[in-house]
């Protein structure tokens, strides 16, 4: 679930509540004063850093799925058990 923040424009109060991202309502009473306190946008947590997740964590540009080799299937040795080779995925 999302956390919301709200700000209360009588005692000048900002608080955080848990809710339910269906929740609609945008106004809560103030936990300081009982006051009606107001929904603000605030600065998200999220940030990509370092050399860039795009580049290392989507698949390969040819489409093609990298599949290490089996040391098995260079000797016509039987492949390994749950080896991508077994199924004969060369």
């Amino acid at each position: 679930m999302p956390i919301y923040e709200y700000h209360c424009d009588k005692c000048g109060n900002t608080f955080e509540r848990m809710e339910s991202i269906s929740d609609n309502e945008t106004e809560k009473p103030c936990p300081e004063c009982k006051f009606t306190a107001h929904r603000i946008i605030s600065h998200s947590s999220f940030q990509l850093k370092g050399s860039g997740w795009y580049t290392s964590d989507y698949k390969n540009k040819s489409g093609k799925k990298e599949i290490p080799a089996c040391p098995a299937a260079k000797n016509d040795a039987p492949a390994c058990s749950g080896c991508a080779h077994a199924a004969g995925d060369k």
